[in-house]
């Protein structure tokens, strides 16, 4: 129908690539979190030491 006309359209960004240090960041800081966690579980509700 409309064949001259010109359609102006956004080209597509080209995809991230991973970041696998970004990652292995993560897992230390869920790691130190959790070994943290612990212990102040242990400090709260642990026996006092004799």
């Amino acid at each position: 129908m409309n064949d001259n006309v010109i359609k102006f359209r956004k080209p597509k960004p080209p995809p991230k690539a991973p970041r696998p240090g970004l990652r292995k960041l993560l897992v230390v800081i869920v790691v130190l979190a959790v070994f943290a966690t612990a212990w102040g579980y242990f400090q709260i509700v642990g026996s006092p030491a004799r």
